[in-house]
Formats: C-alpha cells, structure tokens, sequence
C-alpha cells in the first residue's frame, strides 16, 4: 500500500513547513488555552492517579484481612469471668 519512509518523509516535509508559518503560533497558543483551561479543573496526572490506585488497594486488602480477622473472633466464644 503505502511505503512508511514515504509517509515519514511526508510527515517531516508537512513539520517543516508549519514550523515556518502561522500555524504554528495557532498551535502553540491553542495547546496554552488548553493547558489553561485543564489547569483550572481540579484534575490529577496520571502519576498521581497511579499512586493513589496502588494506596486504595492496599487498603482495600487491610480492609478484608481485619474483617476475616474480626469473623474468626466473633465465632469463638468469649471467656468471661464471673
């Protein structure tokens, strides 16, 4: 079909061109309002997001360990001294 050395040299050709127009100060400003407007929502990178899914699921197995843990109490009978 299409020959990739072609197409990379497509894609080059295309870059070159842009870098030396208008289009590239569009571009550069609509990746700032874009970054702007991210900016102002409360979002989290993916790093963070990460960190934060490997905590819950750390909780989430304490979480099960303490209630098999609390089960196997509450099954034995408690020794209570009159």
């Amino acid at each position: 079909m299409f020959d990739p050395k072609f197409l990379e040299d497509f894609g080059a050709k295309m870059s070159a061109l842009l870098a030396n127009s208008p289009v590239k100060d569009i571009e550069k400003n609509t990746k700032a309002l874009v970054s702007g407007a991210f900016s102002r929502l409360d979002l989290v990178t993916r790093e963070e997001f990460d960190v934060q899914a490997k905590v819950l699921a750390r909780a989430r197995e304490q979480l099960k360990a303490l209630e098999t843990r609390v089960a196997a109490l509450e099954k034995t009978p408690a020794s209570v001294p009159q």
